[in-house]
């Protein structure tokens, strides 16, 4: 309908330039706008204003021209000139309803639209390092990176989900070390575990596995081990005791069986955040691995590339990226003096490994924390001759979880923490998919696990989904009564629907579309999430206002078609968001 309007306005517009009224080359953008209050009409535009320099005419002036040039239209029952300029349009009752019949024959197609045609889109989510299970610091980037990826999909673009498995360095060597302190205890060496390892009982059920798989191959004495290692926190330094830790087992091990331990420790935690990811309604098209990036050499072939192009230079035997060319505020080594390449150059290679796969555009759904990444990793893109705004980051800050007034620690390494899996357990799929995302990504989020867990209208996806289950009440109600709903009837009976209730209701289905345009654009799967609630909320009152199983046919099938199509935008939208539209509660 807002396009229908802009279009009477361009031609409005185009008829007052042809008897004189307007300049030629007069260019006019037409906005049409919902209004707050629909005493002053349906829609409204703010044309007149912003013509008012370029015509040279008072902003009334150019209103009442405009109205007085409009073409005539059924759908339109009127227009007001309000305020300094603005045009009101009232739209018919017969425009209003005809959404119904329009949800009704698209169903699930309802609200898709086709602006992203021919453009592809990877989207990055989640890339929590396979370090331990999900907690539910990360379920919000996931359940943020999965309802923005269905979104544009939505909006009709090619997308690629992937996640970034963050299999090498120094955080994963800990935990392979980690991992191999766990199974010696468990083949009977007495070793002590360092205070900067990974405690949580996973890493003893990796070790009990690992210890299943090689008996005591793997074993070695407690010499062997512990003998002139840094000592360990508080006396020494923690860092270079595990260090010292690291190589110990490189040395004692071998490469094949470091290897094992190492692979038991990725593969089994990699493996465990897939079957919750699932869980949580999550799937990635790409499982994108850190190492493969070194073991086809991409990390020294996107360094060349830099070099090539005189955006690299050595210093102290380290090799620098001039980052502060392209804003950075400092330079940064790409290579140490040690030969080894730093995350940052795996990171640049990563990107570059991205757009040389196709990608028109890559989305990076990421903490909070890593607010100052974004000027390097940009920095590097344009230095390879990438255009930076082709990379989109997306901060996430991380939900803070609740029990009552006492906040819930969470850490890997300590395992202390709430994983994704016993959120989900405790207050559902749904409801922690919808909570997530009933914020802006970036603003603080609290997650009430008492709200989340209720069966009132206060929890906002209880309230939607009861809405849909209401609906599917009458439906089994019509049946018990011999009744079969007849929507072919109650199209034709549309002009039945008259009250405020039902004016309001079909008015709120309309803007659905829009919303999900709107969304899509702008990243902010939350707009969603906003409008169902409205639309929860009117059709409640609807539904509270007046019986829907009645007598009269004609009325009935007409109300149970909008009723019908309500659901209908609930089951997209919610669907939209990874959460389930239940038939009964």
């Amino acid at each position: 309908m807002k396009q229908y309007i802009a279009d009477l306005i361009h031609q409005a517009i185009d008829a007052l330039k042809t008897a004189g009224e307007f300049d030629s080359d007069l260019v006019a953008h037409v906005q049409i706008d919902n209004t707050r209050d629909k005493q002053h009409g349906d829609l409204a535009c703010n044309v007149a204003l912003t013509l008012a320099k370029m015509a040279r005419r008072k902003p009334h002036d150019i209103a009442l021209l405009i109205c007085q040039h409009l073409p005539q239209s059924d759908l339109v029952t009127k227009t007001e000139i309000a305020g300094p300029g603005f045009i009101n349009f009232f739209i018919s009752q017969d425009a209003t309803q005809a959404v119904i019949g329009r949800v009704l024959s698209e169903a699930e197609k309802f609200g898709r639209n086709h602006s992203g045609a021919g453009h592809k889109v990877q989207v990055e989510f989640v890339s929590a390092n396979p370090t331990g299970p999900l907690h539910v610091g990360h379920g919000r980037g996931a359940a943020y990176g999965a309802s923005l990826s269905n979104l544009l999909e939505t909006a009709g673009f090619q997308v690629e989900r992937e996640y970034y498995v963050n299999d090498a360095g120094r955080q994963m060597d800990i935990l392979a070390a980690s991992v191999w302190l766990r199974y010696l205890q468990l083949a009977g060496t007495e070793v002590v575990f360092p205070s900067n390892g990974y405690q949580g009982d996973y890493v003893n059920d990796i070790a009990q596995q690992l210890h299943q798989q090689a008996g005591d191959r793997l074993k070695h004495s407690t010499t062997a081990v512990m003998a002139d290692l840094h000592a360990d926190a508080p006396a020494g330094d923690k860092e270079k005791h595990v260090d010292d830790l690291i190589v110990r087992a490189k040395s004692l091990l071998g490469e094949a069986d470091y290897d094992l331990v190492f692979d038991a420790g990725l593969n089994s935690i990699r493996d465990d955040i897939k079957h919750d990811l699932r869980g949580f309604g999550v799937d990635f098209d790409q499982w994108f691995s850190e190492r493969s990036l070194d073991q086809n050499d991409q990390i020294n072939r996107a360094i060349t590339k830099l070099q090539e192009k005189g955006h690299v230079y050595e210093d102290g035997g380290a090799l620098w990226f001039r980052s502060t060319e392209f804003g950075d505020d400092k330079d940064r080594v790409v290579k140490r003096d040690n030969g080894q390449t730093t995350y940052f150059a795996s990171d640049i290679a990563y990107h570059l490994n991205k757009f040389e796969r196709g990608m028109d555009t890559v989305i990076n759904v990421w903490g909070a924390d890593h607010h100052g990444y974004i000027t390097r990793v940009k920095a590097a893109l344009q230095a390879l001759g990438i255009n930076p705004t082709r990379l989109v980051v997306k901060l996430v800050q991380f939900a803070i979880l609740y029990r009552g007034q006492e906040r819930v620690q969470m850490s890997t390494r300590s395992g202390s923490f709430v994983t994704l899996r016993e959120l989900r357990e405790e207050v559902g799929k749904d409801a922690s998919r919808f909570f997530y995302v009933n914020r802006k990504a970036e603003q603080h989020m609290d997650f009430d696990l008492e709200l989340a867990k209720s069966e009132s209208k206060d929890n906002p996806v209880y309230y939607i989904q009861y809405a849909h289950a209401r609906i599917c009440t009458l439906i089994r109600k019509l049946a018990d009564k011999d009744m079969a709903w007849d929507s072919i009837m109650g199209l034709e009976q549309l002009e039945l629907l008259s009250e405020a209730t039902e004016i309001a209701l079909m008015q709120q289905i309309e803007l659905y579309p829009e919303v999900i345009a709107q969304a899509a654009k702008n990243h902010e799967p939350h707009q969603v999430a906003h409008y169902l609630k409205d639309l929860a909320s009117n059709f409640h009152s609807y539904y509270n206002a007046h019986r829907m199983v009645i007598d009269d046919a004609q009325l009935r099938n007409a109300r149970m078609c909008l009723c019908m199509a309500a659901r209908q935008v609930i089951d997209n939208g919610l669907g939209l968001l990874g959460v389930d539209a239940p038939e009964q509660m």
